[in-house]
């Protein structure tokens, strides 16, 4: 038996009908774009996480992208984020000919170290992006002092967080702006591309809203040179039936993860839960310092692993021309080169959860 990484077949399964009564009816009603669902969506996401409001957009990605562009940050200006996380956090930054500035990460939970953080400030610093990595969001209190005592706002990348929470407040409602991804293997996805932004500024919000639509505050009526960055009505009709039963997934991924955590700890790193938080466990990465062999062993066994990222972006050929070099951000080296994420979804089950489990100790001990 192959076990799936992430179980996105079970979970159709579990809702099937009313996510294919939720797209025939979009196809009924042929308002495939900006349609109804779209709405619906916005005003729930706004009320999951508690903030004024929710803005759905076509990725995780351009969701980062268009909070930056509400900020008009472009040529000459810097932003304050991780090595250790997807391309597309220091890409946006970098696409909008922008610095991306890399600060080293905290070896416990994965996300950046906010005592770093003071010494990358300079006069052309625009933003903090800080990365809620793999499920649990970093010390956004830490981070958000900082960023106020320059006079920066913090955009959260919340893309593997949504649902999981910090100090009792949810992620990407803990700084002036929060995103997050809807791809399909996130904490709550769709059948496609998609993602949200979250605020509580009622200018930014407006801002945000037209530049996702091709720069049109009226129709034909282009206030600003914006993008095509708009949420199809198919994928939020599938998003409002998954999240009705997304709180008791998040919950399922805690007692999961949790239980991942109990089992492995005397044989491994396993995840650390930073205090006052909670975690999604978008991935639930282990670290394992001969990565390849054990991998090897279990993708044999019939379990996949995947790697949640084998290079620091400083080390990627597309960032060469920043200057970095190896060893300049050693812990995000240092962990990039262990880091394996194991089979995880609400959807595991316990035995499923103990084959994992027992390969993995058959091969380390």
């Amino acid at each position: 038996m192959k076990l799936p990484f992430i179980d996105l077949k079970s979970q159709y399964e579990a809702h099937k009908d009313e996510i294919n009564q939720a797209v025939l009816n979009v196809l009924d009603s042929t308002q495939f774009i900006m349609g109804q669902e779209v709405k619906t969506l916005e005003e729930t996401l706004a009320h999951f996480c508690g903030t004024k409001h929710a803005l759905a957009c076509s990725s995780g990605t351009d969701a980062l992208l268009l909070a930056l562009m509400a900020y008009d940050i472009g040529p000459g200006d810097e932003v304050i984020t991780s090595p250790f996380t997807f391309i597309a956090t220091a890409e946006v930054i970098a696409f909008l000919r922008a610095t991306p500035v890399f600060v080293d990460i905290d070896p416990a939970n994965y996300n950046l170290d906010p005592t770093l953080l003071e010494a990358a400030i300079t006069p052309k610093t625009k933003a903090i992006m800080p990365v809620s990595l793999y499920g649990q969001c970093p010390d956004m209190d830490a981070i958000n002092a900082i960023a106020q005592k320059h006079g920066i706002p913090v955009i959260e990348d919340g893309a593997q967080s949504f649902g999981a929470t910090y100090k009792g407040k949810k992620s990407c409602a803990l700084s002036t702006i929060g995103c997050t991804s809807f791809f399909p293997s996130k904490p709550l996805g769709c059948y496609g591309d998609g993602g949200a932004i979250f605020t509580d500024d009622d200018a930014l919000a407006k801002k945000m809203r037209i530049l996702l639509n091709h720069g049109q505050e009226e129709r034909y009526k282009h206030e600003y040179v914006g993008i095509n960055g708009r949420l199809d009505t198919i994928q939020a009709a599938v998003l409002n039936v998954k999240l009705a039963y997304f709180d008791d997934e998040v919950k399922a991924r805690e007692r999961i993860g949790a239980r991942y955590s109990q089992l492995l700890k005397d044989v491994l790193i396993t995840p650390a839960l930073s205090k006052d938080c909670t975690s999604v466990y978008a991935q639930y990465s282990v670290r394992v310092p001969n990565r390849e062999e054990v991998a090897k062993v279990l993708n044999e066994a019939g379990i996949p692993t995947a790697i949640h990222y084998p290079i620091p972006l400083h080390l990627q050929p597309a960032f060469t021309y920043l200057g970095y070099k190896e060893g300049d951000f050693p812990l995000s080296e240092a962990i990039a080169k262990e880091i394996m994420s194991l089979p995880m979804s609400p959807f595991l089950t316990e035995e499923q959860q103990d084959m994992v489990v027992g390969a993995l100790k058959e091969t380390l001990c």
